[in-house]
């Protein structure tokens, strides 16, 4: 079964984008480029909002994505929950979290045509724990969901309900790098999953990561004949169901 893990292959890659901001354009015209795939993790309520905020004497746009477009934008890759308006889910009642969840995951899949099955856990900090894992596995139609501490691993993990990726994108440093080179020359002889996660208006600030560097290490990463390249979905289900 491990051999085929992931259309024959034991390593893959997937990316994880949080918020929904019209930076998503530019973005999936560079992960099309490579022919990486994504999953965007959208708050439904927010969508068409508009925000600016300020980084280093610069204005950034913080506008969200329309509501119109995005089965169009997001087709080639998937579209997740991040809950209705972005609260963190360990501050609130069980009623609220299944509120903030399935309404959302809900009004996403009408927008998308298909069923939304994953989410990313909304704010920084502390953004989950086991209760709120409980919640989403009983009460939700939610199969998997991402929070925001980096593993610097690749190892597959039992618990899809607080799933950690392997980095942040714009971790201080060369981590990201660092961690793309390893991955590639890892000759291994068990499923190896590189997860990677960010918000894609961060590209705008220009500090640890930045449009130029992204694209960078979409180049070096892509078109690796041993690597899988797929969205949270594709990777993260079909490794649960080759651990069964």
């Amino acid at each position: 079964m491990i051999g085929k893990m992931w259309n024959g292959k034991i390593k893959a890659l997937t990316f994880s984008f949080d918020d929904g901001a019209v930076q998503d354009r530019r973005t999936i015209e560079i992960l099309n480029k490579y022919g990486l795939k994504a999953t965007f993790n959208l708050n439904s309520a927010l969508l068409g909002t508009v925000g600016r905020s300020e980084y280093n004497g610069r204005v950034i746009v913080r506008d969200k994505v329309s509501a119109s477009e995005v089965k169009t934008l997001y087709k080639s890759h998937e579209v997740a929950a991040h809950t209705m308006s972005h609260p963190n889910l360990t501050e609130l009642r069980e009623q609220d979290i299944i509120f903030q969840v399935e309404e959302d995951r809900k009004l996403l899949s009408s927008l998308c045509g298909y069923t939304v099955r994953g989410m990313a856990y909304p704010c920084g900090g502390t953004n989950n724990d086991d209760r709120v894992a409980a919640v989403l596995r009983e009460y939700t139609g939610v199969e998997f969901s991402r929070t925001i501490t980096s593993s610097h691993s690749f190892d597959l993990q039992t618990n899809l309900y607080r799933f950690n990726p392997t980095v942040y994108y714009a971790e201080e440093g060369e981590t990201l790098f660092s961690l793309a080179e390893k991955f590639l020359a890892l000759k291994p002889d068990k499923p190896q999953l590189f997860y990677i996660w960010g918000h894609t208006y961060e590209m705008d600030f220009g500090d640890e990561i930045s449009w130029e560097k992204f694209e960078e290490f979409c180049k070096l990463i892509s078109a690796r004949s041993d690597v899988f390249y797929g969205t949270n979905t594709e990777t993260l289900l079909a490794s649960e169901a080759c651990q069964k």
